[in-house]
């Protein structure tokens, strides 16, 4: 018996498949996993101003040390860049923590209102991200009612493997009961991108942290921000690898 899939497509014509999977996933709604920093709240200016300090101060034959962080857990930062050194991570936490409780957590334009938008729909959606978490408790400090818009909040204590492993979007689309390959991921760090490419997710990516030419190869659509972004245009959105 032939499945509803294959009755609606014409089998010797694979783009058609393609273009009614598509509509199937829209019709049929799974989950939109959705990075934090860089993407829900735009505080990339401010790690990367933190992050530089940090390696002008403890690091400074590394330069680059605040782009080369990007989308990595504070323990992968701590084992890469500082050998576990008790007392050199132990300097480097204190100084996160002090600044975490002290920075700005910016929504980005749009954000609340279009993770509404798509639980009306009937999606799932989760923030999936590589902060821990003691930042997610500054952050629900500072917006107590954040955490009420998603139906789940993933951190990096829910994965063994971080971003750009693909892990974490694997995971959160599972625990949900779906096909990564069902599902959509909004990042913006090459990382996180990378990530969401390997999930085989359908990744639209956020040109808050890299411009849209640089992360082209990544995702399937970019976007600035979500003023005005519909459900409906996340929906035309199609697999292009």
């Amino acid at each position: 018996m032939l499945s509803l899939f294959d009755r609606l497509t014409d089998s010797g014509k694979k783009r058609d498949r393609t273009c009614v999977f598509n509509v199937i996933i829209c019709f049929m709604p799974t989950a939109v996993l959705f990075d934090l920093d860089g993407v829900l709240i735009d505080t990339e200016g401010q790690y990367t101003a933190f992050w530089e300090q940090v390696g002008r101060d403890l690091l400074p034959h590394i330069p680059d040390l605040a782009s080369r962080i990007k989308g990595m857990t504070l323990v992968q930062i701590l084992h890469r860049f500082f050998d576990d050194d008790e007392v050199m991570c132990a300097t480097v936490r204190q100084r996160l923590r002090v600044f975490e409780d002290t920075m700005d957590f910016p929504l980005l334009p749009g954000a609340l209102e279009f993770v509404d938008a798509l639980r009306q729909a009937g999606y799932k959606v989760a923030v999936v991200t590589s902060s821990d978490e003691a930042k997610l408790a500054c952050l629900q400090r500072r917006y107590p009612d954040f955490v009420r818009h998603f139906d789940r909040i993933f951190t990096a204590e829910d994965s063994p493997r971080s971003k750009p492993e693909p892990d974490c979007y694997i995971g959160a689309a599972k625990f949900f009961g779906f096909e990564p390959e069902t599902c959509f991921v909004f990042e913006d760090s090459l990382s996180g991108l990378t990530a969401g490419k390997a999930s085989g997710a359908t990744v639209i990516g956020l040109t808050t942290s890299h411009p849209a030419e640089q992360i082209a190869a990544y995702t399937q659509a970019t976007i600035a921000d979500f003023t005005n972004y519909t459900v409906a245009q996340m929906c035309d959105v199609q697999k292009t690898f």
